[in-house]
């Protein structure tokens, strides 16, 4: 069994690399690093991310990037699984691959990511195998890539989080009667958009005031996540006046928050899955639209959409057999991840990891502490990193508008 180790950040990257470790088996001596970044979770972040992950305090450590590559080194793996935004993962992956012997590179986005997106590609490019969960994805994916001209190579794992609960059926009972709204911090975006969600919640209070309406978030305020958020649904709740008693705001995991809800309710949010998971009906919100800007194409034909009313009135939806087994619920024996790595591992140790050509750059050491700069925020003590901090801009900007300054204008020929 390759022995893996994760790179992660922020909170949903935590929770995913996490989950997916806490699958392996013993011998694979699975360990998580969270690298220090702009977006790294807190320490209360971090608890709700790895709960029920299966991995302890022993096989978690906290690292600054500057350690990255000599913790590594150190910890030998067989693979690296980068669990990162896009930007963090290309600035991880150029620092992982300078190791000698370089291990296997995996990536992977943490929940639903339909529809394929260039930019996911890109920032991924320098990874040997990009992890997806569906065969819908690992479809749109490849095509992507095919159309770019792009060459990747895509494996199919179930979300981890979405293993099947106990309760098959989680009818409501006196300890499962809370409307759980799985908030997002970038779904919807416009501000008129967050306070109607805001309003709904409070109708939906209102309307039933004997059980709880919960507005899960992901973090509390000034807690950093995955996706910067500009409007808080807790600090818009607060300025539409009297608040139900029964309306309450939340930051405990989600499986947590699962455990006593009658039905949840999101945009786009993958909550939504480990919810059907579980068994518990959902309300895919379609006020604001079905879009590749809400990210949520992927329950069409599922049957799970509804409006705001459905939500005030608790009309929760199950999904169809069919949407079910063309998604995310595919069988555990399509799964091919572990063999994919195995099968890299295996041209690792035998000298023939093929090498995967880097994108043509410009700027050297001073373009690439530039993106570390942006992915990382002052993480970076490398020299250049620090420099360019304190600069604020690349070099090669200053020196391009010096050039511009100091060439002459020379107005266009006379026709």
């Amino acid at each position: 069994m390759p022995r893996i180790v994760a790179v992660a950040d922020s909170d949903s990257y935590v929770k995913w690399a996490a989950a997916l470790l806490g699958t392996l088996p013993p011998e694979a001596g699975a360990a998580l690093l969270i690298v220090e970044t702009r977006g790294t979770v807190s320490a209360a972040q971090q608890k709700a991310a790895l709960h029920g992950s299966g991995l302890d305090d022993e096989h978690i450590r906290r690292v600054e990037y500057s350690q990255l590559a000599d913790v590594l080194r150190s910890a030998a793996p067989d693979a690296v699984l980068l669990a990162a935004r896009g930007p963090v993962v290309r600035v991880l992956a150029r620092a992982v691959a300078e190791l000698d012997p370089r291990p296997v590179l995996v990536t992977g986005l943490p929940g639903i990511s339909i529809p394929a997106t260039t930019a996911a590609l890109i920032h991924r490019t320098q990874c040997d195998l990009f992890i997806l969960h569906s065969h819908a994805e690992v479809h749109s994916f490849t095509e992507l890539a095919r159309f770019r001209q792009m060459s990747q190579r895509f494996a199919l794992a179930r979300l981890p989080f979405l293993a099947k609960s106990s309760d098959a059926d989680a009818a409501p009972t006196a300890d499962r009667t809370d409307l759980v709204f799985a908030s997002q911090a970038i779904v919807p975006r416009e501000r008129a958009d967050r306070l109607r969600v805001v309003q709904m919640l409070v109708r939906a209070a209102q309307a039933n005031p004997e059980r709880r309406v919960v507005l899960k978030e992901r973090a509390v305020k000034g807690e950093l996540q995955t996706h910067r958020q500009k409007e808080a649904l807790p600090d818009l709740l607060a300025r539409v006046g009297p608040v139900p008693p029964n309306l309450v705001v939340s930051t405990a995991p989600m499986s947590r928050a699962l455990e006593t809800a009658e039905g949840l309710v999101t945009v786009s949010s993958t909550a939504a899955l480990e919810a059907v998971a579980r068994g518990i009906p959902i309300i895919a919100l379609d006020t604001f639209g079905v879009s590749p800007e809400m990210i949520n194409p992927v329950f069409v034909g599922s049957g799970l959409f509804g409006s705001e009313e459905d939500v005030v009135a608790r009309r929760f939806r199950r999904p169809t057999d069919e949407w079910l087994r063309s998604t995310y619920f595919h069988a555990p024996s399509d799964d091919n991840w572990v063999r994919q790595i195995a099968d890299l591992v295996a041209l690792r140790r035998a000298g023939s990891l093929p090498i995967k050509p880097a994108r043509v750059r410009r700027g050297g050491a001073v373009r690439d502490a530039w993106e570390r700069k942006l992915a990382l925020g002052h993480h970076d003590r490398t020299v250049s990193g620090i420099a360019v901090v304190a600069v604020g801009i690349p070099l090669r900007v200053v020196v391009r508008l010096v050039r511009r300054a100091t060439v002459p204008f020379r107005a266009p020929a006379a026709h």
